[in-house]
């Protein structure tokens, strides 16, 4: 068991995604993480393992988005299960529009590692900024 709590884990993870650094935010996922990126959104999917996270999320965010983000505002500590709470923010490219959307994920914890993640976003307020005028 890891001296880290649950909520110690995903508090690093969103500390180093507000950092950029990507290596850490992926440091305590097991390999057979059940990510799960919301229908509608971009990212859509359930993608299973760290690199499969990396290619079909973070990559994905990083090129079609200026200044994609997730401002915390909370972290709700249930044991193994934690849930963040706050707000998505970016400019989509293709379009030049903003985009700012209420978020919750939920982390699922097992032995100190982030095994399942699924989001639930406005995916309407998403969908307006990546739509042409």
């Amino acid at each position: 068991m890891s001296a880290r709590s649950p909520l110690d884990v995903v508090r690093d993870h969103y500390a180093a995604s507000a950092r950029g650094d990507l290596a850490a935010m992926m440091a305590e996922v097991s390999p057979q993480v059940r990510w799960t990126e919301m229908a509608g959104f971009p990212c859509a999917g359930t993608w299973v393992g760290p690199q499969a996270v990396i290619d079909n999320v973070f990559a994905v965010l990083g090129r079609d988005w200026d200044g994609y983000r997730f401002e915390l505002e909370r972290l709700v500590d249930a044991g193994d299960s934690i849930v963040g709470v706050g707000t998505y923010h970016g400019r989509f490219r293709a379009t030049g529009k903003p985009m700012h959307a209420r978020v919750a994920h939920v982390w699922q914890l097992q032995d100190g590692k982030v095994i399942a993640f699924e989001q639930f976003t406005d995916t309407l307020l998403v969908h307006k900024a990546m739509t042409p005028a």
